[in-house]
């Protein structure tokens, strides 16, 4: 976004870039999908933030439904389960490496943020859940350390109409409305609630989908943050992979709509007053604190994931492999990864049935 529009384009102003970036930071929600609806709100108003948000959901939101569906049909198929033995191993690597540089480039030498990290992290690995209230309690500890204030230093719900159950229709067979309501609140929760980087929501999902709703298991998890990888668009469009596994068309559709909709919101009611309080103090120390505990909640996912994807010696492999690629050569595109190592699943599963 930064090249195109700010450098070749000319579209954006420097300085109006950097502030929406830090609007995003200090925003719930998607960092990439945030920071591109304010910057359409800077080009062109409120419909320039409408526009923008379809535009940068709409296609991988498509991509996404198309694999869900294929992988509902197809998902049974020994070379689909080969690719995604392969998959699940690569797709923690990338978890992790993106721990580990956030974690460098957001805390640094900060004792504190370090200490909120490894306190998340930990605490992350032994729920096997992300709790929300914990990430606004390290926001707290680090404005009251960081820059304390002044005071301080002084009803059931009918089935849906016969001939359109298939738009309910998941990899469990037809969900109900009811649970199409409680997919809605909690991918609304989870745009409400989840700062930073996109693989910040994995934790978060995790301990609802798997751990609390048990609507996907372990493995169709991963798949789903898989699919999210590799289609291009923002991460945090698993949602609508993991709504069409759960209730079909209309989950994927309802899940995508939920977790988008609070980012976009945020921006046509808050940027119109964000730059008054940008340079607050308090309002800079509270988002380290969380910045720093959504980190370590992904180091914390990436630890639980991790037990259940690397299984054996040829997942280690490619998970470590993936890793260091990932690490030094820092211009091998994600999705490229993911690929590669979808294509050695599905040798080594063909070769060992």
């Amino acid at each position: 976004m930064e090249k195109d529009l700010v450098e070749e384009r000319g579209w954006i102003s420097r300085q109006d870039y950097v502030e929406g970036l830090a609007f995003s930071q200090l925003s719930p929600g998607p960092l990439a999908a945030q920071l591109a609806m304010y910057l359409g709100w800077v080009r062109a108003g409120r419909f320039g933030a409408a526009v923008v948000s379809a535009a940068f959901i709409l296609p991988s939101f498509l991509m996404a439904i198309v694999v869900a569906a294929a992988y509902v049909y197809f998902g049974q198929l020994s070379w689909i389960q080969g690719m995604f033995y392969g998959i699940g191993a690569a797709v923690i690597a990338i978890i992790a490496q993106s721990a580990f540089r956030l974690a460098r480039k957001t805390l640094g030498k900060d004792l504190l943020l370090w200490l909120i990290f490894a306190s998340v992290a930990i605490t992350t690995v032994w729920t096997g859940s992300e709790i929300v209230w914990l990430f606004v309690l390290c926001g707290v500890i680090s404005v009251v350390v960081k820059a304390a204030p002044a005071f301080l230093s002084k009803p059931a719900v009918p089935s849906i109409a016969a001939g359109f159950g298939w738009l309910l229709t998941g990899a469990q067979g037809t969900a109900s409305t009811s649970l199409l309501w409680s997919l809605f609140f909690f991918f609304l929760k989870a745009g409400a609630f989840v700062f930073g980087s996109g693989l910040a929501i994995v934790p978060f999902l995790y301990g609802g989908v798997v751990g609390r709703f048990h609507w996907l298991t372990e493995q169709q998890f991963l798949d789903a943050i898989a699919v999210a990888m590799i289609t291009p668009g923002p991460v945090v469009i698993t949602a609508a992979f993991i709504g069409y596994l759960v209730a079909g068309l209309l989950g994927g559709t309802v899940a995508a709509i939920a977790v988008f909709a609070p980012p976009f919101l945020i921006v046509l009611l808050a940027a119109p007053y964000y730059r008054r309080f940008a340079g607050n103090p308090q309002v800079k120390a509270f988002v380290q604190g969380v910045t720093a505990a959504a980190v370590g909640a992904i180091a914390g996912a990436a630890v639980i994931l991790g037990k259940r994807s690397l299984v054996d010696i040829p997942t280690l492999m490619i998970g470590l492999i993936t890793f260091l690629v990932l690490v030094k050569l820092r211009k091998v595109p994600e999705p490229v990864l993911i690929l590669m190592a979808g294509g050695i699943g599905l040798l080594l599963h063909h070769g060992n049935p």
